[in-house]
This record gives structure tokens, sequence and C-alpha cells, in this order.
């Protein structure tokens, strides 16, 4: 083979690692940052987690459209869902914070590392609430990368992702 052609040969094999690297490894991942310890956990009290209850209750009963706001609670998991892979990749599970009321946990992976949960671990979160006919989504559960607000976190088994 002429030199030349290998030349051109590693030069496209080259290219195309990079382009597979891009679109199928989501290459920018690698700028996520990692799980911090728990030093950083919060112990959420009772209160906490009934005030934080009630509030979701209240947007359930009322069925407001425009429920929209930060919330501390904890759950545990009861389902695990498929990562959305519309816009930016979340991924999604169920969480029962009191009985019969479950919330979607929409949490990006594009911004902070996925979350190792399993179905009937206890986990506890930091994110914003958003009403929705089927007891609401809490997502926002990782930084801001653009530091308008303080972000949300998810603590499990020790570490804090966000």
């Amino acid at each position: 083979m002429p030199q030349s052609l290998r030349r051109w040969l590693v030069i496209a094999v080259v290219i195309c690692a990079a382009i597979y690297q891009y679109f199928f490894n989501r290459g920018y991942q690698s700028s996520v940052p990692a799980p911090t310890t728990s030093a950083q956990s919060v112990a959420l009290s009772a209160k906490d987690q009934t005030n934080a209850v009630a509030k979701i209750q209240q947007a359930l009963r009322e069925q407001n459209t425009e429920a929209k706001f930060w919330v501390t609670l904890s759950g545990k998991v009861i389902k695990l869902l498929k990562d959305d892979r519309e816009g930016s990749m979340h991924q999604r599970f169920l969480i029962e914070i009191a009985p019969n009321i479950t919330l979607l946990i929409a949490h990006n992976i594009d911004i902070a590392k996925r979350v190792p949960v399993k179905q009937s671990d206890t986990l506890t979160l930091r994110g914003e609430y958003v009403w929705n006919d089927k007891g609401g989504v809490l997502h926002w559960t990782h930084h801001d990368p653009k530091g308008r607000t303080q972000g949300g976190w998810i603590d499990y088994q020790g570490l804090r992702y966000q």
C-alpha cells in the first residue's frame, strides 16, 4: 500500500473515531462533575418532609397547573424508567414520597452523573417541583451550570449527585 494512501487511511480512522466519540458516547460527559462525599448530605427532618409533602398535596388537590416551586424531600424508588433521550438526556425514575403520592424524577445526566439507584432504594433530593396530572415531576436535581440558581442535588448512599 502506498505511503500516502496509508496516511489518508489513518486520518480517516481518526476522524471516524472522533465523530463516534462525539455523537454516540456523548463525548462531553467527561466534563460532568463527579459525585461528592456525604459530608454535604442533608439529614431531612420529619417536619421538613411533612411540609414538602403537604405543599405537593396542596398543588395536587387544587390541580394547580401553575405550581412550580423548589422542594427538598426523601422518597423510595418504586420504578426505574427508560432515559429521556430527546434534547438533554435525563435519567428517569419514580419515587413514592408518601402513601399514594409519587413523583417522576427527571435527572439531567448531561449535567450531572447518573445516580445508580435501584428499585426500593431511598434517597433525599432537592429540585424544582412542577405539577402535572400524574403527581408532578421533580427536575433541576443538579447544579446550575450557568450559576443562576443554587440548583438541586440527589443524595444517595453517602454521595451527592449534582
